[in-house]
């Protein structure tokens, strides 16, 4: 436990500390992961010589100092929070900046603020499974047009009400995870919590056969109601109810390396014990327009750190956001090595291949250190 990082106590799991002067290799995990779901990455990383750090992030796990509940305030639970823990978790451990960044699921928007906001600390960076589009812009030339007295939100609404039109009717995943009933539909559902989080898992990674990703052409109702139910919901329906069909037969679930029964257990401990609402908070932050101003601030600026974007080839997260991947390569970074999709992965990379993300990671901070010495990378 790592005492007094931005208002956290930070729980972390961490190899390679016994040598002071490793470079450091922090990982940040996404929804509804934890510091653990970077187990089979942690040591591959240590035998390569870094200080491997992962902590569960504020929201999860073992971390306190967070207030839990719906009604909590959501302010604190901000991309610019989460990129303050990190900044400080760095300091904490006694780094001054990283040889290597790593972030997952919506562990990735908040490695990308890091890297924008503190090039020098985070001298390079990579994205996996949620490609970084980059980060809102401010209105423009509206001096005299009435653009600049539409809501903020009327995208957003316009796209739920033609999801909802739809026959069956959908809903976008985002939408459902920012409601109240949320965390009570996950945290107890009638499979059974172990059972929920075993669907869930399964059903977003390469061994569930429905997987087929693809670019979509527009964010549309038509084009998104491609994805998995998962993504673009069945209207009424909970998250528990969408994955309960998919879970993994009992020979599946035997054969299963990367998320044994025991493994499994872990994640449902945890979150038996915490719920769900923590990690949703940033869920909430992201649909609120009015929440998200702040990182208006950052409009126009680009990556400008040597970054990756690693994806699953079995996962829809790379193209959950039509035209995001599209944005991040030409607009949002200045220097990025490439795009690199992992076969047999799903949206779990880090614990269905790890073997092959340790080998893209190694090669791309070599790559780093090699072409620019000043970089900062160790």
């Amino acid at each position: 436990m790592i005492h007094g990082v931005n208002g956290l106590d930070v729980h972390i799991l961490e190899a390679g500390y016994e040598r002071p002067g490793r470079p450091l290799a922090l990982l940040l995990h996404g929804f509804p992961d934890l510091a653990y779901g970077w187990r089979h990455l942690i040591p591959i990383l240590a035998d390569a010589g870094y200080h491997v750090v992962a902590p569960d992030q504020r929201g999860y796990g073992r971390t306190t100092g967070w207030v839990n509940g719906y009604d909590a305030p959501l302010e604190s639970f901000s991309l610019l929070t989460m990129t303050r823990d990190a900044i400080g978790l760095v300091s904490a451990l006694g780094h001054r900046h990283t040889a290597m960044l790593v972030g997952h699921d919506f562990g990735s928007p908040v490695a990308a603020y890091c890297a924008l906001a503190r090039p020098d600390v985070f001298p390079s960076v990579v994205l996996m499974s949620a490609p970084f589009p980059g980060p809102p812009a401010l209105p423009f030339n509206t001096a005299e047009s009435e653009a600049s007295l539409m809501q903020p939100n009327a995208e957003y609404k316009k796209l739920a009400a033609a999801l909802a039109a739809l026959d069956p009717p959908r809903k976008h995943y985002l939408q459902y995870l920012s409601t109240r009933e949320a965390n009570g539909d996950m945290w107890h559902p009638s499979q059974g919590l172990h059972q929920f989080l075993r669907a869930f898992f399964h059903v977003k990674s390469a061994d569930w056969s429905g997987n087929k990703p693809h670019p979509l052409k527009a964010r549309t109702a038509m084009e998104l109601a491609q994805m998995p139910t998962y993504y673009i919901m069945d209207h009424g329906k909970t998250m528990a109810e969408t994955v309960a069909p998919f879970e993994p037969s009992a020979a599946e679930v035997q054969g299963r390396e990367w998320l044994t029964e025991p493994e499994l257990g872990v994640y449902t401990e945890e979150y038996g014990r915490t719920g769900f609402q923590g990690g949703l908070q940033a869920y909430r932050v992201h649909a609120d327009p009015h929440l998200n101003a702040e990182l208006r601030l950052f409009s126009g600026k680009t990556i400008d750190v040597p970054s990756l974007f690693i994806g699953g080839k079995s996962d829809w997260a790379t193209y959950s956001a039509p035209g995001a991947i599209d944005l991040m390569k030409a607009k949002a970074t200045t220097r990025m090595a490439g795009i690199e999709l992992i076969d047999g992965a799903g949206h779990w990379i880090q614990q269905e291949q790890p073997v092959g993300l340790s080998r893209l990671l190694i090669a791309f901070v070599k790559e780093v250190r090699r072409s620019d010495p000043s970089s900062g990378v160790p």
